[in-house]
Protein backbone atom coordinates (compact mmCIF):
# COMPACT_ATOMS: atom_id res chain seq x y z
CA UNK A 1 0.00 0.00 0.00
CA UNK A 2 1.57 3.28 -1.11
CA UNK A 3 0.72 6.43 0.77
CA UNK A 4 -0.48 9.53 -1.04
CA UNK A 5 1.02 12.77 0.29
CA UNK A 6 1.51 11.62 3.91
CA UNK A 7 2.41 13.67 6.94
CA UNK A 8 6.06 13.41 8.06
CA UNK A 9 6.61 10.28 10.13
CA UNK A 10 9.73 11.42 11.92
CA UNK A 11 11.26 14.38 13.71
CA UNK A 12 14.48 15.36 11.95
CA UNK A 13 17.05 17.21 14.05
CA UNK A 14 20.02 17.67 11.77
CA UNK A 15 21.62 14.24 11.26
CA UNK A 16 19.33 12.70 13.90
CA UNK A 17 15.95 11.33 12.87
CA UNK A 18 13.46 10.25 15.55
CA UNK A 19 10.49 8.23 14.31
CA UNK A 20 7.12 9.38 15.60
CA UNK A 21 6.28 5.68 15.94
CA UNK A 22 9.02 5.30 18.56
CA UNK A 23 8.00 8.54 20.27
CA UNK A 24 4.38 7.38 20.49
CA UNK A 25 5.37 4.07 22.08
CA UNK A 26 7.79 5.67 24.53
CA UNK A 27 5.25 8.34 25.49
CA UNK A 28 2.71 5.62 26.22
CA UNK A 29 5.22 3.71 28.34
CA UNK A 30 6.21 6.82 30.31
CA UNK A 31 2.58 7.73 31.03
CA UNK A 32 1.88 4.14 32.13
CA UNK A 33 4.95 4.15 34.39
CA UNK A 34 4.00 7.49 35.96
CA UNK A 35 0.47 6.31 36.73
CA UNK A 36 1.78 3.03 38.13
CA UNK A 37 4.17 4.83 40.46
CA UNK A 38 1.38 7.12 41.70
CA UNK A 39 -0.82 4.12 42.56
CA UNK A 40 1.77 1.63 43.81
CA UNK A 41 2.20 2.95 47.34
CA UNK A 42 -1.57 3.30 47.70
CA UNK A 43 -1.93 -0.46 47.36
CA UNK A 44 1.19 -1.31 49.34
CA UNK A 45 3.73 -2.05 46.62
CA UNK A 46 7.24 -0.60 46.69
CA UNK A 47 7.68 1.82 43.73
CA UNK A 48 11.23 0.49 43.36
CA UNK A 49 9.67 -2.71 42.03
CA UNK A 50 8.32 -0.74 39.06
CA UNK A 51 11.56 1.18 38.52
CA UNK A 52 13.64 -1.99 38.49
CA UNK A 53 11.13 -4.05 36.54
CA UNK A 54 10.66 -1.61 33.68
CA UNK A 55 14.40 -1.66 32.96
CA UNK A 56 14.37 -5.26 31.78
CA UNK A 57 10.68 -6.02 31.16
CA UNK A 58 10.22 -3.20 28.60
CA UNK A 59 13.05 -4.34 26.27
CA UNK A 60 11.81 -7.93 26.54
CA UNK A 61 8.27 -6.85 25.67
CA UNK A 62 9.48 -4.95 22.58
CA UNK A 63 11.53 -7.97 21.51
CA UNK A 64 8.54 -10.23 22.12
CA UNK A 65 6.30 -8.01 20.01
CA UNK A 66 8.78 -8.23 17.13
CA UNK A 67 9.29 -12.01 17.35
CA UNK A 68 5.53 -12.59 17.54
CA UNK A 69 5.10 -10.59 14.32
CA UNK A 70 7.98 -12.39 12.60
CA UNK A 71 6.60 -15.84 13.49
CA UNK A 72 3.34 -15.12 11.70
CA UNK A 73 5.13 -13.52 8.75
CA UNK A 74 7.87 -16.14 8.59
CA UNK A 75 7.89 -16.46 4.80
CA UNK A 76 9.07 -12.83 4.61
CA UNK A 77 11.95 -13.37 7.05
CA UNK A 78 13.06 -16.91 6.35
CA UNK A 79 16.79 -17.01 5.63
CA UNK A 80 17.36 -13.36 6.52
CA UNK A 81 18.30 -13.42 10.19
CA UNK A 82 19.48 -9.79 10.32
CA UNK A 83 16.14 -8.54 9.00
CA UNK A 84 14.31 -10.20 11.88
CA UNK A 85 15.81 -7.63 14.22
CA UNK A 86 15.49 -4.66 11.89
CA UNK A 87 12.97 -2.74 13.97
CA UNK A 88 13.25 0.28 11.68
CA UNK A 89 11.15 -1.43 8.99
CA UNK A 90 8.17 -1.74 11.34
CA UNK A 91 6.29 -4.86 12.33
CA UNK A 92 5.42 -5.07 16.03
CA UNK A 93 2.47 -6.98 17.47
CA UNK A 94 0.75 -5.78 20.64
CA UNK A 95 -0.28 -9.29 21.63
CA UNK A 96 3.35 -10.38 21.51
CA UNK A 97 4.37 -7.50 23.76
CA UNK A 98 1.57 -8.25 26.22
CA UNK A 99 2.27 -11.98 26.46
CA UNK A 100 6.00 -11.40 26.92
CA UNK A 101 5.41 -8.72 29.56
CA UNK A 102 3.02 -10.93 31.55
CA UNK A 103 5.44 -13.86 31.56
CA UNK A 104 8.25 -11.51 32.62
CA UNK A 105 6.12 -10.02 35.42
CA UNK A 106 5.25 -13.52 36.71
CA UNK A 107 8.95 -14.46 36.83
CA UNK A 108 9.84 -11.09 38.37
CA UNK A 109 7.17 -11.53 41.07
CA UNK A 110 8.59 -14.93 42.04
CA UNK A 111 12.10 -13.50 42.27
CA UNK A 112 11.13 -10.37 44.22
CA UNK A 113 8.34 -12.11 46.18
CA UNK A 114 5.61 -9.51 45.77
CA UNK A 115 1.86 -9.90 45.19
CA UNK A 116 1.52 -10.72 41.49
CA UNK A 117 -2.14 -9.74 41.20
CA UNK A 118 -1.50 -6.37 42.85
CA UNK A 119 1.25 -5.75 40.32
CA UNK A 120 -1.05 -6.70 37.46
CA UNK A 121 -3.64 -4.27 38.86
CA UNK A 122 -1.01 -1.56 38.45
CA UNK A 123 -0.01 -2.40 34.89
CA UNK A 124 -3.50 -3.13 33.50
CA UNK A 125 -4.56 0.55 33.13
CA UNK A 126 -1.03 1.28 31.92
CA UNK A 127 -1.37 -1.31 29.16
CA UNK A 128 -4.47 0.45 27.85
CA UNK A 129 -3.12 3.98 27.93
CA UNK A 130 0.23 2.87 26.44
CA UNK A 131 -1.57 1.05 23.61
CA UNK A 132 -3.89 4.02 23.05
CA UNK A 133 -0.95 6.40 22.61
CA UNK A 134 1.19 3.88 20.76
CA UNK A 135 -1.46 3.47 18.05
CA UNK A 136 -0.73 7.03 16.93
CA UNK A 137 2.60 5.73 15.71
CA UNK A 138 0.58 3.69 13.20
CA UNK A 139 -1.13 6.91 12.10
CA UNK A 140 2.16 8.59 11.18
CA UNK A 141 3.39 5.41 9.48
CA UNK A 142 0.12 5.13 7.52
CA UNK A 143 -0.39 1.52 8.65
CA UNK A 144 -2.88 -0.56 10.64
CA UNK A 145 -5.74 1.14 8.77
CA UNK A 146 -9.02 -0.41 7.66
CA UNK A 147 -10.70 -0.97 4.33
CA UNK A 148 -12.01 1.69 1.95
CA UNK A 149 -14.86 3.76 3.37
CA UNK A 150 -18.06 2.21 2.00
CA UNK A 151 -16.12 -0.88 0.87
CA UNK A 152 -15.57 -2.09 -2.70
CA UNK A 153 -17.64 -3.99 -5.25
CA UNK A 154 -15.69 -5.68 -8.04
CA UNK A 155 -12.67 -3.71 -6.84
CA UNK A 156 -14.50 -0.40 -7.31
CA UNK A 157 -15.49 1.89 -4.41
CA UNK A 158 -19.19 2.00 -3.54
CA UNK A 159 -18.96 5.64 -2.47
CA UNK A 160 -17.52 8.66 -4.24
CA UNK A 161 -14.48 10.41 -2.77
CA UNK A 162 -16.73 13.24 -1.51
CA UNK A 163 -19.00 10.71 0.24
CA UNK A 164 -16.02 8.90 1.73
CA UNK A 165 -14.56 12.13 3.07
CA UNK A 166 -17.96 13.27 4.38
CA UNK A 167 -18.20 10.08 6.45
CA UNK A 168 -14.92 10.87 8.18
CA UNK A 169 -15.46 14.64 8.51
CA UNK A 170 -19.20 14.91 9.11
CA UNK A 171 -20.32 11.56 10.50
CA UNK A 172 -17.27 10.78 12.64
CA UNK A 173 -16.26 14.46 13.02
CA UNK A 174 -12.57 13.67 12.73
CA UNK A 175 -10.01 16.50 12.49
CA UNK A 176 -8.81 17.43 9.03
CA UNK A 177 -5.24 16.17 9.62
CA UNK A 178 -6.55 12.67 10.34
CA UNK A 179 -8.91 12.71 7.36
CA UNK A 180 -6.17 13.93 5.01
CA UNK A 181 -3.80 11.19 6.16
CA UNK A 182 -6.39 8.51 5.45
CA UNK A 183 -6.33 9.36 1.73
CA UNK A 184 -4.29 6.47 0.39
CA UNK A 185 -3.26 4.95 -2.91
CA UNK A 186 -4.50 1.36 -3.06
CA UNK A 187 -5.35 -1.33 -5.63
CA UNK A 188 -8.51 0.56 -6.62
CA UNK A 189 -6.82 3.97 -6.82
CA UNK A 190 -6.94 6.82 -4.35
CA UNK A 191 -9.58 6.42 -1.64
CA UNK A 192 -10.26 7.25 1.99
CA UNK A 193 -9.72 4.39 4.44
CA UNK A 194 -11.07 3.65 7.89
CA UNK A 195 -8.67 4.99 10.58
CA UNK A 196 -8.75 1.81 12.64
CA UNK A 197 -5.74 3.02 14.62
CA UNK A 198 -8.01 5.85 15.86
CA UNK A 199 -10.91 3.53 16.67
CA UNK A 200 -8.66 1.34 18.77
CA UNK A 201 -6.99 4.30 20.46
CA UNK A 202 -10.36 5.75 21.52
CA UNK A 203 -11.60 2.34 22.68
CA UNK A 204 -8.51 1.90 24.83
CA UNK A 205 -8.75 5.41 26.31
CA UNK A 206 -12.39 4.75 27.22
CA UNK A 207 -11.40 1.50 28.93
CA UNK A 208 -8.59 3.30 30.73
CA UNK A 209 -11.04 5.87 32.10
CA UNK A 210 -13.41 3.09 33.16
CA UNK A 211 -10.61 1.38 35.09
CA UNK A 212 -9.69 4.58 36.91
CA UNK A 213 -13.30 4.91 38.06
CA UNK A 214 -13.76 1.24 38.98
CA UNK A 215 -10.66 1.10 41.17
CA UNK A 216 -12.16 3.77 43.42
CA UNK A 217 -15.38 1.81 43.93
CA UNK A 218 -16.27 -1.39 45.81
CA UNK A 219 -17.36 -3.08 42.59
CA UNK A 220 -14.08 -4.88 41.93
CA UNK A 221 -11.61 -6.99 43.86
CA UNK A 222 -7.84 -6.74 44.00
CA UNK A 223 -6.59 -8.51 40.89
CA UNK A 224 -9.72 -7.88 38.79
CA UNK A 225 -8.23 -5.11 36.67
CA UNK A 226 -6.08 -7.46 34.59
CA UNK A 227 -9.21 -9.50 33.87
CA UNK A 228 -11.12 -6.36 32.93
CA UNK A 229 -8.23 -5.35 30.68
CA UNK A 230 -8.28 -8.71 28.89
CA UNK A 231 -12.03 -8.50 28.29
CA UNK A 232 -12.23 -4.81 27.35
CA UNK A 233 -9.22 -4.68 25.05
CA UNK A 234 -10.03 -8.00 23.39
CA UNK A 235 -13.66 -7.17 22.58
CA UNK A 236 -12.58 -3.95 20.88
CA UNK A 237 -9.64 -5.58 19.14
CA UNK A 238 -11.82 -8.43 17.82
CA UNK A 239 -14.27 -6.02 16.18
CA UNK A 240 -11.66 -3.56 14.88
CA UNK A 241 -9.37 -6.33 13.61
CA UNK A 242 -12.16 -7.43 11.26
CA UNK A 243 -11.81 -4.06 9.51
CA UNK A 244 -8.03 -4.21 9.09
CA UNK A 245 -6.35 -4.88 5.76
CA UNK A 246 -2.98 -5.95 7.20
CA UNK A 247 -3.93 -8.64 9.70
CA UNK A 248 -1.67 -11.56 10.62
CA UNK A 249 -3.19 -14.97 9.81
CA UNK A 250 -2.66 -18.52 10.98
CA UNK A 251 -0.71 -20.00 8.05
CA UNK A 252 -2.81 -20.19 4.92
CA UNK A 253 -6.11 -20.09 6.81
CA UNK A 254 -8.62 -17.25 6.93
CA UNK A 255 -8.31 -17.08 10.72
CA UNK A 256 -7.01 -13.71 11.86
CA UNK A 257 -4.49 -14.29 14.62
CA UNK A 258 -5.56 -11.28 16.67
CA UNK A 259 -9.22 -12.34 16.62
CA UNK A 260 -8.44 -15.86 17.81
CA UNK A 261 -6.17 -14.49 20.56
CA UNK A 262 -8.89 -11.98 21.49
CA UNK A 263 -11.45 -14.75 22.02
CA UNK A 264 -9.01 -16.68 24.20
CA UNK A 265 -8.17 -13.48 26.10
CA UNK A 266 -11.83 -12.76 26.88
CA UNK A 267 -12.18 -16.29 28.29
CA UNK A 268 -8.98 -15.79 30.30
CA UNK A 269 -10.27 -12.47 31.65
CA UNK A 270 -13.55 -14.06 32.77
CA UNK A 271 -11.57 -16.87 34.44
CA UNK A 272 -9.32 -14.40 36.30
CA UNK A 273 -12.28 -12.45 37.69
CA UNK A 274 -14.13 -15.66 38.59
CA UNK A 275 -11.11 -17.02 40.46
CA UNK A 276 -10.62 -13.72 42.30
CA UNK A 277 -14.21 -13.68 43.52
CA UNK A 278 -14.99 -17.32 44.21
CA UNK A 279 -11.68 -19.16 44.72
CA UNK A 280 -8.99 -16.75 45.89
CA UNK A 281 -11.64 -14.51 47.51
CA UNK A 282 -9.41 -11.47 47.13
CA UNK A 283 -10.29 -8.31 49.11
CA UNK A 284 -12.12 -5.45 47.43
CA UNK A 285 -9.75 -3.03 45.73
CA UNK A 286 -11.18 -0.14 47.76
CA UNK A 287 -10.49 -2.05 51.00
CA UNK A 288 -6.85 -2.56 49.96
CA UNK A 289 -6.54 1.21 49.60
CA UNK A 290 -7.64 1.62 53.24
CA UNK A 291 -5.26 -0.97 54.69
CA UNK A 292 -2.20 0.21 56.70
CA UNK A 293 0.74 0.52 54.30
CA UNK A 294 4.50 0.18 54.65
CA UNK A 295 6.43 3.43 54.37
CA UNK A 296 8.83 3.22 51.43
CA UNK A 297 11.93 5.30 51.02
CA UNK A 298 13.96 5.51 47.85
CA UNK A 299 15.71 2.18 47.19
CA UNK A 300 14.81 1.44 50.76
CA UNK A 301 13.70 -1.16 53.15
CA UNK A 302 10.06 -0.86 54.01
CA UNK A 303 9.22 0.36 57.49
CA UNK A 304 5.85 -0.41 58.98
CA UNK A 305 3.70 2.46 60.14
Amino acid sequence: MHVYNPLPNSLDLGPISIAFYALAILTGVMVALYLGLKESEKIGLNPDILYDGIIWILPLAILGSRLYYVIFEWDRYRGDFARIFNFAEGGLAIHGAFLTAVVAVVIYARIKKFDLLKALDLVAPGFLVAQALGRWGNFFNQEAHGFVIGNLTNNQPNLSLDEQRAFLETTLRLPKFIVDNMYLQGPSGLNYYHPTFFYESMWNLTGFGLMLVLRRTKLIRSGDLIGIYLIWYSVGRFVIEGMRTDSLYFGESNLRTAQVVSILSVLAGIAVIGLNWFFFKRPKYADVLNEPKPVFTKKSKAKKK
